[in-house]
């Protein structure tokens, strides 16, 4: 698998996901009618051209999913036994359909699990930019991952 063992994670790495996304009206649309969220900043054209924002605002939610799945790919993909939690998570500057999303990580903390010798837990930040470099999401990520089979 390609994600990383609980013992190849360094604290104070920062890895920069290669993997981008350009979101799209569609993508928006498709997440939050299946989310059933009827908020009309993400679904209704002429509501959201008549908001600060003058057009639709992409559900923050697919912009958290979308910032941890660019992740996954470089950090957990297979060794993760599950996510523990997601704190912090803080969305300054809002994503709208075109812009296109590259996500950093930062590994905070490594710990080895007390009761469980197989596994252990890790505190990533997640940091995703636009296009233009401005920050548009981030959040603390907490996740129970596999040591190396012996």
């Amino acid at each position: 698998m390609a994600g990383l063992h609980l013992e190849e994670f360094e604290p104070g790495t920062v890895i920069r996901h290669q993997l981008t996304k350009s979101v799209t009206e569609s993508d928006n649309m498709l997440f939050s009618v299946m989310t059933l969220n009827p908020q009309p900043l993400h679904i209704d054209f002429d509501f959201a051209a008549k908001s600060e924002w003058g057009k639709p605002l992409v559900n923050s939610l697919f912009t958290l999913g979308l910032m941890i799945g660019i992740s996954v790919h470089d950090t957990t993909l297979g060794t993760t036994i599950g996510n523990l939690g997601m704190t912090e998570t803080q969305f300054p500057h809002p994503v709208f359909h075109g812009d296109t999303i590259r996500v950093e990580t930062e590994v905070k903390s490594v710990r080895a699990s007390k009761s469980k010798p197989d596994r252990g837990i890790v505190e990533m930040e997640h940091r995703a930019f636009n296009q233009d470099g401005v920050l548009v999401a981030r959040c603390l990520r907490q996740a129970m991952i596999l040591k190396r089979p012996v």
